[in-house]
C-alpha cells in the first residue's frame, strides 16, 4: 500500500478523522461528474474512492478507529464525535499528535 496521510490523527487514542471533500471522495448529496474528460475524471474519482476504504480498512485492522465527515459537515458536530470517539477509546485525554 503507498504511503497516505490521516488528516487528524490521535496516536495514543488510535484515533483517524479524515475530512473528505465533496467532489474529490465522491460525497452521496453534492459529488459532481464532470462532463469534459468524464471518463477520465469517472476513473480518477473512483480510484479516489478505492484508496479511501483501502486505508480505512488498513487502519482498522491495525486497531484504528477511523472517522470520515464531509466537508459540508456541521464543525461543532463533527468536534463533538471526534472528542467523543477519543475519549471513548483513551479515557479523557483528548491531547492531539
Amino acid at each position: 500500500m503507498s504511503r497516505r496521510t490521516i488528516d487528524i490523527a490521535f496516536p495514543k487514542a488510535k484515533v483517524a478523522v479524515f475530512l473528505d471533500g465533496c467532489f474529490w471522495h465522491g460525497c452521496p448529496q453534492h459529488a459532481t461528474s464532470p462532463k469534459a474528460n468524464a471518463d477520465w475524471w469517472r476513473q480518477k474519482l473512483d480510484r479516489n474512492i478505492s484508496r479511501d476504504r483501502e486505508t480505512t480498512a488498513h487502519l482498522v485492522a491495525a486497531g484504528w478507529t477511523v472517522l470520515r465527515f464531509w466537508e459540508h459537515e456541521n464543525p461543532v458536530a463533527v468536534a463533538a464525535d471526534i472528542a467523543a470517539a477519543v475519549a471513548a477509546t483513551h479515557g479523557s485525554d483528548t491531547e492531539q499528535s
